[in-house]
């Protein structure tokens, strides 16, 4: 799983803003493609059953707007409203809601808010100790809040440990600090929008925008996204957890500036039970 790839700029967010209350099913409007494009690259609408460059607001769209609503505990209007567009435009992670938008997790308890990857991928049974490395280019200002964050994974999990090696293609996690198209497929797209990124188990990377205003902490700055609460969510990517629709748990997808989070005990639930450690 990686993240929302290049359509999805900045631009399309300021779309996104101009269209909020404009319109409804069977209208048409300038910029509808680009929230088809922004609920498709999240996991909302399915790019083989949906015509995302037409400007029209049809039943697809109509519905992918309820899931999403629905997903941030929103009123399903199915409608652009003042609400969802306030929750659009929150800075977020990379990594798609849903594989697609009718996907869900039906057998996991209806008290638990954690999901999972399609096939549930892990790291294989007894591959507990972990090693990371930063790219040679990475910011080293940036290295305590991913280094703090690892410990707050492992000491959260009483399973994994996380070492630090010098030599990036050795490494198990691979942590980089990327701009723009970064060779990955899944380009970053300025101030703003995607954050990071991470893949599942047992891919090993995860790639922070250096565009973002960050704040390396420990504690929350106004106005700059903290780097610890995001590294926090992504290492939890890496370990294979997806997103939380719990808003206070760190695997939710946005963060706003000026918030610290840590792990609560629905991410802790998640990856026990993802590892049988309960």
């Amino acid at each position: 799983m990686g993240n929302i790839g290049n359509p999805t700029k900045l631009s399309s967010i300021e779309s996104i803003k101009q269209l909020k209350g404009c319109c409804d099913k069977g209208s048409k409007a300038q910029g509808l493609h680009q929230l088809k494009l922004y609920l498709a690259h999240f996991g909302y609408l399915n790019y083989q059953h949906t015509n995302v460059e037409d400007e029209k607001f049809d039943d697809e769209l109509e519905s992918a707007l309820k899931s999403y609503q629905k997903y941030y505990r929103l009123n399903a209007t199915g409608t652009l409203d003042e609400a969802t567009v306030s929750q659009m435009v929150v800075p977020r992670c990379g990594v798609p809601d849903k594989e697609i938008h009718h996907h869900g997790s039906k057998s996991l308890p209806a008290i638990s808010f954690y999901r999972f990857f399609p096939n549930y991928p892990r790291w294989p049974p007894g591959k507990s100790q972990l090693t990371y490395a930063f790219a040679s280019d990475y910011p080293n200002n940036h290295v305590p809040p991913v280094v703090r964050a690892f410990s707050q994974w492992s000491s959260a999990s009483d399973y994994f440990t996380f070492s630090q090696v010098d030599d990036v293609t050795d490494a198990d996690l691979k942590v980089s600090f990327e701009r723009g198209d970064h060779g990955d497929g899944h380009n970053f797209d300025g101030a703003g929008g995607v954050l990071a990124h991470a893949f599942a188990p047992t891919d090993g990377r995860v790639d922070f925008d250096a565009d973002e205003n960050w704040s390396d902490g420990p504690g929350a700055v106004q106005n700059a996204i903290d780097f610890e609460s995001v590294a926090v969510h992504e290492i939890g990517h890496l370990l294979g957890l997806s997103h939380s629709d719990d808003p206070d748990a760190a695997m939710y997808a946005s963060i706003s500036s000026g918030v610290v989070k840590g792990l609560n005990s629905d991410d802790i639930q998640g990856i026990k039970v993802l590892y049988g450690l309960n």
